[in-house]
């Protein structure tokens, strides 16, 4: 095979699976036209991207721009905020816990068991020690254990992964809650992250608004770029203080900037797409994305228990969460499914009609099976 024909090949392979998943938080209705001529320079945004570096090729002044852009949207103190465009939600909530480590080097990781496979990791790779608290039935973390197991370690700081929309479920916790139990057991040296890869983004918009941003007590927060927004790179963004970031930078006199990030180098392509989508989206455009995603979840329950399956989801989620699928239909429409659970989640981009259309797969598997008994 050669070069043309396998680049046809996989554009074409591509192109089939991109017009049949329901499963996973990408969104595809995106056109960055207008951006491709960046694509012939070696855009690289090194260092803090509130300081100017040596390395000119970079598009810094855009990313203070996405930054400033979500510190507002999650109410972040203007006179003390910063962050950066990462490479995606695990690289963000490793951010978070890394500066949490190096605030309290002592501390315990608490996270729910519905908490994204990530955080175990990135806590393995901090060496910091962690537990898992159960869950409730929808996601959302158990706080009576999160207080017992507190009690139990109340002499050590305490770093608290929170979640804003769970990966099955879209759980969310409530951050209000965690300070209750945090203040009634007078834990003073604490830290709390917020995982908000998909729903922090319009969780501004929901009607019965749940705490989970900067000023409801989050010391960071993450989001995803390529999720509810839509990249054809993935990409996150990381917004906490910047009297926090300043216990964990070093000057690098290579560049002329601060070492304030993870990786160094980063993608100063995808600062360009997400600068672009909030550009022309903005508050508005984001809420009215929301608006559309909660309606088309509404539309899709309605269909699934009308016939006779069992679709539920938690407040103000765009995930609707059904009994575990056929493997047919889960390879099919790209389904996520973790135990007896199968989930689908209507981003901007899924309409009415491939709701129909996996409805009517359903519909023609049920009767087929009645014939089979």
């Amino acid at each position: 095979m050669n070069i043309h024909t396998q680049l046809e090949d996989t554009l074409e392979n591509i192109k089939k699976a991109s017009n049949l998943f329901l499963g996973y938080p990408i969104s595809k209705d995106f056109d960055y036209t207008p951006l491709f001529e960046f694509l012939k320079f070696p855009i690289n945004n090194v260092g803090d991207p509130f300081i100017n570096s040596t390395y000119k090729v970079q598009t810094h002044d855009m990313e203070r721009e996405v930054i400033e852009f979500f510190a507002d949207l999650f109410r972040a103190n203007p006179e003390d905020y910063w962050g950066y465009i990462t490479n995606g939600g695990s690289e963000s909530n490793l951010y978070g816990l890394y500066i949490a480590r190096e605030l309290y080097p002592k501390a315990m990781v608490y996270y729910s068991e519905s908490t994204h496979y990530s955080v175990k990791k990135n806590i393995h790779l901090l060496n910091i020690p962690g537990i898992v608290i159960r869950s409730q039935e929808n996601g959302e973390i158990d706080y009576e254990d999160l207080q017992n197991t507190l009690q139990y370690n109340r002499h050590k700081p305490a770093i608290i992964l929170s979640n804003f929309g769970t990966t099955m479920t879209e759980a969310k916790d409530d951050i209000s809650k965690i300070k209750g139990i945090l203040r009634k057991l007078a834990i003073q040296d604490h830290y709390i992250h917020c995982d908000g890869a998909l729903s922090g983004t319009y969780g501004a918009f929901l009607n019965e608004k749940i705490p989970f941003d900067i000023a409801d007590g989050a010391d960071s927060i993450s989001i995803s770029g390529h999720k509810f927004i839509g990249s054809p790179i993935p990409s996150g963004v990381v917004i906490t203080k910047r009297s926090l970031r300043d216990r964990v930078s070093k000057g690098v006199s290579y560049i002329g900037s601060l070492d304030t990030t993870i990786t160094g180098s980063r993608n100063g392509h995808s600062v360009l797409f997400l600068w672009y989508a909030i550009k022309n989206m903005g508050v508005d455009g984001l809420k009215a994305r929301y608006n559309h995603s909660l309606e088309i979840a509404e539309y899709c329950k309605t269909k699934l228990n009308a016939i006779g399956i069992n679709a539920w989801s938690n407040q103000g989620a765009i995930t609707v969460v059904l009994p575990k699928t056929s493997d047919a239909i889960k390879n099919k429409w790209q389904l996520a499914t973790e135990g007896d659970v199968t989930h689908l989640i209507c981003m901007p981009n899924v309409n009415k009609q491939q709701i129909d259309a996996f409805i009517e797969d359903l519909i023609i598997e049920k009767e087929a099976e009645t014939v089979l008994v």
